[in-house]
């Protein structure tokens, strides 16, 4: 769940692969055929979901190499092929790396370089196991002698296959085991046998670290290619929780996994390094902990770096292991304490020297860069009232820090560097709106992707003192598209609501007049680590313009415990999920009601997911403010959840009763009034479909009317096929019929 959710946009991409190195850059191309009549005003559902008229271009994903300055890409031109291309004129045709087609590969789904460049390993086959997780059959391509091997023919179902710094092995994960391949010899060892399913995994993580630490690869090389550390997961106490798939089968398939619910027991995770020439592997001792969410081993060095957090997620250890064959040796170096929580990032950024990384932390009050030292000595290289966003990486060669923050406020991003010593701060992008940036190798270039609420995605190949060299997508068509649809501009606008401010926007029909009264459609999420508003292009715009045509206004809020307003405002809600945000909701939509323009009797709610509990609890303990409310895939109790995401928030259910209970919508079932629609799928493996089926049910014991649709077989994202396009369309009637 988390920052992670999937919210109801038209257009989801999946990325069922693993970025195997950090070279990797990989931008989703959303590019759909449209057949439109040129003369077409009115806008659809089938438009949106079907012809995907409001879909925005994205760039082709290519692969930066290590020079900082060339980058290859899949071409179809003569057969499916690599070529390479000069980063500063991209465009220009490329040099063939290698042609697949005449190699025996028709079809590949990623491939990646070996440090060297001198070999390519091709991922095939690739079939999801969750969100990140995947197995896939994979192959090795030796460009010196124009050679093409199978990884493992007799294991084929693999996942997570990454070259040795070397170049000279690969490692990969089947079926719970690690295993490493000498590419010369082809010899391929077992490093592991324990491995087995829903009891002990090794070098990946579980459901629930996939979920919410955000990454599967649980094992790294060492610099020198002779050590291999390892995360193994003793999941033997995780409970287990079982879903139907293949609904409409005789005999429906049904699914077992191991998900550690709030409360409940978590995977023994401990660390592990193995020693290749000799064969021999030492648990690494690290004191209490619960959690191991991040490893690395530093760049110069052999030096692992882990960090460990405590089960209220409010204290993170930083510790090296440092030492030599089966002699490991861990030591904390630092270490941060909350008051309430602390998240979890992907800045474990090693400098120059090996011995000092960067990390973000909101300590200050607001999210800034810190510079720590193997030593413990800290060093805060941002600073303001603003916080820092993502920190992109590091110009080794020239010392500067690459970053995106909310410096122009919450609802807008931009692109900065730095210095290590905090002195030179420089924007390196100067609209106002949503920029966003992905560098390449070595730092010498980013891609811009710059976008407003009312403007596409405009993607820019710049260099990295911010100068646009090449505008590499303008989503042209797209506009142009728009202007034939007559869209109604996006206002973004602030509710003030007795002493707290809260960030918005609306959109009003284009033929609004004042002197009429309209109904409202709330459209909201709500959650921490997530905000709907942003002056930028949202995937919800085709929908939101399609009920702004039908005569709603439409209105969306982020409310108290949402992000990129400093840690207070974002850390209020700790320990009550709910009670702040229903509170703003409730305000916005009473204050919404006073405006001239607005029929207070016709204001309705709809969220999916954390906005689906938000909805949820909206028309149960906050009834009588909306007259419609419509949940998807909606948490209706926080002991429902996964342990790590709900317990950062709330502790655990026996620490926390009232926590729990006094937001929870199960129970206030019984004060439910207006239009009620619970929406679910019935193999969401993320928020289960049991969290529906208990609100059901606690709307039928209190005899309340409520409308339930269930689709078959979908996880939390609801798609695939005609879905989205059921989905909407359905919407739109209950909007119509009930607001």
């Amino acid at each position: 769940m988390a920052r992670y959710l999937i919210q109801n946009s038209y257009l989801i991409v999946f990325l069922t692969t693993q970025i195997k190195t950090m070279r990797k850059i990989f931008f989703f191309l959303a590019a759909c055929s449209i057949n439109l009549a040129v003369a077409q005003k009115g806008i659809t559902v089938e438009s949106i979901y079907k012809q995907y008229a409001f879909s925005a271009r994205g760039v082709q994903g290519f692969n930066g190499l290590k020079d900082g300055q060339h980058f290859t890409k899949l071409s179809n031109e003569g057969g499916l092929s690599i070529t390479k291309h000069a980063i500063s004129n991209y465009k220009a045709a490329g040099e063939t790396v290698v042609n697949l087609s005449s190699i025996g590969l028709n079809k590949i789904d990623d491939y990646s370089w070996s440090p060297n460049e001198d070999k390519l390993l091709f991922t095939t086959e690739t079939e999801s196991i969750y969100r990140h997780s995947y197995t896939a059959k994979h192959f090795v391509f030796d460009l010196k002698t124009n050679q093409l091997d199978e990884l493992d023919a007799k294991n084929p179902n693999q996942t997570l296959a990454t070259f040795s710094p070397d170049g000279s092995k690969i490692a990969y994960i089947v079926a719970n085991n690690i295993y490493v391949k000498d590419l010369a010899s082809k010899a391929i060892s077992q490093i592991t046998t324990d491995g087995k399913f829903n009891h002990i995994i090794n070098g990946t993580t579980d459901w629930v670290y996939e979920e919410e630490f955000g990454f599967t690869q649980g094992f790294c090389w060492s610099p020198d290619s002779k050590y291999i550390a390892f995360l193994k997961m003793d999941e033997s106490k995780v409970k287990e929780f079982t879903m139907e798939y293949n609904v409409g089968e005789l005999y429906p398939e049904l699914y077992t996994f191991k998900y550690p619910k709030a409360g409940e027991d978590n995977s023994k995770v401990t660390t592990h390094i193995y020693h290749l020439d000799g064969k021999t592997t030492q648990q690494i001792e690290l004191g209490k902990y619960e959690y191991i969410p991040r490893l690395a081993w530093s760049t110069v060095n052999n030096t692992l770096v882990l960090q460990t957090m405590n089960r209220h997620q409010n204290e993170v250890n930083y510790i090296k292991v440092e030492g030599a064959a089966a002699a490991w040796k861990a030591t904390t170096f630092y270490s941060e304490k909350s008051a309430t929580y602390i998240d979890i990032d992907d800045n474990l950024n090693f400098l120059k020297d090996g011995k000092s990384i960067l990390r973000s932390s909101e300590k200050s009050g607001f999210n800034h860069i810190y510079k720590i030292d193997f030593s413990g000595n800290e060093t805060q290289i941002t600073k303001g009232d603003w916080d820092v966003i993502t920190l992109h990486g590091i110009d080794v060669a020239n010392a500067f820090i690459y970053y995106s923050a909310a410096k122009k406020g919450a609802i807008h991003q931009g692109i900065y560097k730095i210095d290590l010593k905090g002195k030179k701060d420089v924007a390196l992008s100067s609209e106002t709106g949503q920029n966003k940036a992905t560098f390449t190798p070595g730092m010498n270039y980013f891609i811009k992707n710059y976008s407003n609420a009312n403007t596409p995605p405009v993607y820019s190949l710049c260099n990295n003192a911010g100068k646009e060299l090449s505008v590499m997508e303008d989503n042209k068509a797209l506009k142009s598209r728009l202007e034939q649809f007559e869209v109604a501009k996006k206002e973004m606008v602030q509710f003030d609501l007795e002493g707290r401010t809260l960030n918005g926007y609306m959109i009003k029909p284009n033929n609004f007049d004042v002197s009429k009264k309209y109904p409202v459609y709330v459209h909201i999420y709500g959650g921490p680590g997530s905000n709907m508003v942003s002056d930028g292009w949202s995937g919800d715009m085709g929908w939101q313009q399609l009920l702004a045509q039908e005569g709603y206004i439409v209105v969306s809020v982020d409310p108290r415990g949402t992000m990129h307003r400093g840690r207070d405002f974002k850390h209020k809600t700790y320990l009550q999920l709910g009670k702040y945000e229903l509170e703003d909701f409730v305000d916005v939509a009473k204050l919404l009601g006073t405006y001239t323009y607005v029929d207070k009797e016709r204001i309705g709610i709809q969220g999916w997911s954390y906005g689906g509990f938000m909805s949820t609890l909206a028309m149960t303990k906050g009834a009588g403010t909306f007259k419609m409310g419509i949940a998807v895939a909606p948490v209706t109790n926080w002991k429902y959840y996964d342990n790590i995401y709900t317990e950062r928030f709330m502790r655990t259910p026996a620490e926390n009763e009232s926590g729990y209970n006094d937001n929870s919508p199960l129970y206030f079932a019984n004060q439910l009034e207006g239009n009620y629609f619970l929406i679910h799928g019935s193999g969401d493996d993320n928020v289960h479909y049991q969290n529906a089926m208990e609100m059901a049910k606690e709307l039928v014991d209190a005899n309340k009317k409520f409308d339930f649709f269930v689709y078959p077989n979908k996880n939390h994202g609801i798609y695939g096929g005609n879905t989205r396009l059921h989905l909407y369309n359905m919407l739109l009637d209950y909007v119509k019929r009930n607001l």
